[in-house]
Order: C-alpha cells, then sequence, then structure tokens
C-alpha cells in the first residue's frame, strides 16, 4: 500500500492507496511544531482506528507548501515505516510541462493537481483549489501547466474581517438562507458566500475569455462543495483530486526509477 501526504498551511491530508484504490482517508490539522514522534503515533493511531496494518505501507509521497516540516516528515516516513518518502517538486518527472516563470515558484500541490486533472478529465481544464488560498490552474490542450491565479482563500477573508472590525462576531462560513441579510450574522455570511462564489466565477469568466474557449473545470479543497453550488462554471467536485495527482506521480517514478530506497 502507499501513504500519500498532502501538506498544506492550513490542513495535512493523508490517504492510503491499495493500488489504485483510495482505500482510507484522513484531514488533519497541520501543527508546524509537532515532533517527528508524534507524527508518528498519530498515523500509527489512525492506522489503528481503520483497521491498517502499518507494515503494509511499501511506499510514501509527499507534497508539502511547509518547508519547515519537510525533514520532519522525512523522519517520521524513516523512522516509523522504515521508508525514504517521495517529495514532489517542480523537478519531479511527473510528465507535466510547466510554463510557470520559474517553474521553481509552482507548489507540490498545484503540480500534482494539475497531473491528475489530466488523467482523470482530460486537458484543457482549469483546477480550482480552495485551500489556505485559492490557486486557479490552467493547463492547455496539449497537457502544459499555463499558469493560473492566487486569491487569498475564504478563511482568510473571514479572519481579517473579524480581525479589524471590533462589532463584528465570527461566524460559520456557509450558504445563507438569502442573499439580503437580515441580521449581522445572515449578512456577513452572504458576504462571505456570494462575494467569494462571485470572485470565482469573475475570475473563471475571463480566464475563458482569455483562453478563447472553455475547459473543463474542476474544484477541490476542504471549501469546494460549499463555493461550487453558488458557481456558474465549476462542472465537477473532485475532494480527493490531490491525493489521486500523488499516486499517478510515484507510480510514474516508480516506472522510471523503481522502488525507492528503505529508510536509514
Amino acid at each position: 500500500m502507499l501513504l500519500v501526504m498532502d501538506v498544506g498551511n492550513t490542513n495535512t491530508s493523508l490517504g492510503v492507496f491499495d493500488g489504485e484504490t483510495l482505500a482510507h482517508h484522513w484531514r488533519l490539522t497541520t501543527e508546524r511544531a509537532r515532533t517527528v514522534d508524534e507524527y508518528g503515533v498519530h498515523a500509527r493511531n489512525l492506522f489503528a482506528l481503520a483497521g491498517l496494518d502499518f507494515q503494509a505501507i511499501h511506499a510514501v509521497a509527499i507534497a508539502s507548501v511547509v518547508p519547515q516540516l519537510d525533514h520532519t516528515l522525512k523522519r517520521m516516513s524513516e523512522v516509523y515505516f522504515q521508508l525514504t518518502p517521495l517529495f514532489i517538486d517542480h523537478t519531479t518527472d511527473t510528465g507535466l510541462t510547466i510554463l510557470y516563470d520559474p517553474p521553481s515558484d509552482v507548489g507540490a500541490d498545484r503540480i500534482v493537481d494539475a497531473v491528475a486533472a489530466v488523467h482523470k478529465y482530460g486537458a484543457p481544464c482549469i483546477v480550482v483549489d480552495f485551500g489556505t488560498a485559492t490557486n486557479f490552474e490552467v493547463i492547455d490542450a496539449a497537457g502544459r501547466y499555463l499558469g493560473g491565479v492566487l486569491t487569498p482563500g475564504i478563511s482568510i477573508s473571514s479572519d481579517a474581517l473579524f480581525a479589524r472590525a471590533a462589532r463584528l462576531p465570527r461566524v460559520a462560513i456557509e450558504r445563507p438562507r438569502t442573499v439580503i441579510g437580515t441580521s449581522t450574522v445572515g449578512a456577513i455570511q452572504s458576504g462571505l458566500y456570494y462575494g467569494y462564489a462571485g470572485l470565482v466565477d469573475g475570475i473563471l469568466r475571463r480566464m475563458i475569455e482569455e483562453l478563447g474557449h472553455r475547459p473543463r473545470i474542476i474544484a477541490t479543497g476542504g471549501l469546494a462543495p460549499l463555493i461550487a453550488t453558488a458557481s456558474e462554471f465549476i462542472e465537477v467536485v473532485d475532494k480527493t483530486l490531490t491525493l489521486d495527482g500523488l499516486r499517478l506521480v510515484y507510480e510514474r517514478m516508480q516506472a522510471v526509477e523503481g522502488p525507492p530506497p528503505p529508510g536509514s
């Protein structure tokens, strides 16, 4: 089995693949201060609860945008799984041509999202990944990564409003019953939800105009199911796109280079 980890600034997603099947997956808060042992114990507990054999993991693949955790997760893989993990970055042979300038600025999550989107839905396509930031990734008909748009995530917008407006309460991010809020909570929810949906569709509309055609549009990330319900353009919500991309990149690397060496 293959263990994959998508390490974001806010959340870390873990998945276990049995062949091409995602057998189990979990979503945790990203904690930069956790030690090697703490991550190892968390992994063991999740495996135990799912009834998984810890020793059945034969490889680990990681997409991380939190450099401070890379060494910790490498050591966790070596100590608790006796495996050297594959870290994905712009130098990895993913089969994706990156036209971004410079390619090193493209995060590992954005790379594996693009790989999975092309494999599962075809090119051209646009991926909208709702994370700490919301990333719009554009892949052309030739399967090349053209670039995209980065915006603050909806949770950042909510936190900023709460922090800078003394009389406004923190509210849950959800779809309000009406656009016109009849209370402060309802008005804030409407502004966050419909304002963000307008941002997403406004960017997608301009992207489509610039491309000259309408590609497949796929959404992923924690808030993708919520925002997609108000979008005119999002066609598919794929909550495990990033994990699938990690598996695909690992399988490609295994075919080219063979399995990773065991940990020291």
